[in-house]
């Protein structure tokens, strides 16, 4: 792929700041630059920085002046959160971004990454999903805030290309997940939900789980550590004014995620379906053309992937959001 104009890779000794670096996307990208070469990373958990106060993020950015930035704190939840607290969603996060983007500008960020999601782009988009589907359709309504404030976010990247010429880019991951994630019965999104279920099925003896729907929609699932190559990836090479799909452009069923799942926690009971629950949309599959062109694939396998996360998972149980 041909840069618009950045000439990277990022200079390893640069103050290098992670917005979010203690969350599953944010210590993916910490890990992913220490292991790189990075000598200067600087992070704040939220209780010493509130991303929402505007004063302390320019206070922040003044003290710490770093060269380069990614943005991956934002505040997330599965779909009853985000259709239950729709003002929260869209607020917090519009909030995160326009202080940490704002502030970025002012003491000179000559390099950001905005993290979004998958969730931007029109419920019945064509699959798998190109960039430019983006505004083309209506959203999913459950978590349309959510979705508005990360559009917020490209075309406040897109908008600093255009009025200040920053190389800044934005990365769309698909569903991610790994160590860090959460596994919560309220918060948790469909494959930690999945890990913590056949994981309680297995310790309690339980002769069948009863899963939601028919099992037949499909989705991508990316690990989070290849998710945080593809973004350093993306920060050495690409320079471009639209969005980039993170994922692996492959998919499965959610009834294949569970036995995999099953397998990976060693569950031997029957596993079933409950049809007169609804199956949400049918695909959501992402074109990854655009990161193949730049270079970048994805090496974790879903199996490997999920067996590390299970082994993860055991190792830190106690600890964990509940």
């Amino acid at each position: 792929m041909t840069a618009e104009g950045w000439t990277g890779p990022l200079d390893r000794a640069s103050r290098t700041y992670v917005a979010g670096h203690r969350g599953l996307v944010g210590s993916a990208v910490w890990r992913a630059l220490e292991t790189a070469g990075f000598t200067d990373l600087v992070g704040r958990t939220s209780a010493e920085l509130d991303l929402k106060d505007r004063e302390a993020v320019f206070s922040f950015f003044a003290d710490a002046r770093p060269r380069y930035a990614v943005i991956a704190a934002a505040k997330v939840g599965g779909i009853m959160a985000n259709n239950t607290y729709p003002v929260d969603f869209l607020s917090e996060n519009l909030r995160i971004q326009v202080n940490v983007m704002d502030a970025a500008l002012e003491h000179g960020v000559e390099r950001l990454l905005f993290l979004g999601s998958s969730c931007i782009y029109p419920k019945l988009a064509p699959q798998p999903i190109k960039e430019e589907y983006l505004l083309t359709g209506h959203l999913e309504p459950t978590n349309d805030a959510y979705a508005i404030a990360k559009i917020a976010g490209i075309m406040q990247v897109q908008s600093v290309r255009r009025q200040y010429g920053l190389p800044w880019i934005s990365a769309m991951p698909t569903n991610l997940y790994g160590p860090g994630d959460n596994f919560s019965e309220t918060g948790s999104h469909v494959l930690p939900a999945l890990i913590r279920r056949y994981e309680q099925a297995r310790l309690d003896g339980v002769s069948s789980v009863t899963n939601w729907g028919s099992g037949s929609p499909r989705r991508e699932f990316l690990h989070v550590d290849d998710m945080a190559s593809a973004c350093l990836h993306l920060l050495d090479h690409y320079d471009g004014s639209s969005q980039v799909n993170v994922g692996t452009g492959t998919d499965v069923t959610i009834k294949e995620l569970a036995h995999v799942v099953a397998d990976a926690v060693g569950y031997e009971g029957a596993i079933e379906w409950d049809t007169s629950k609804p199956d949400g949309t049918p695909r959501k599959l992402l074109d990854v053309s655009m990161l193949k062109d730049a270079g970048w694939e994805p090496r974790v396998s879903l199996e490997d992937g999920i067996r590390s996360t299970v082994a993860w998972f055991r190792d830190n149980r106690d600890a964990l959001r509940h």
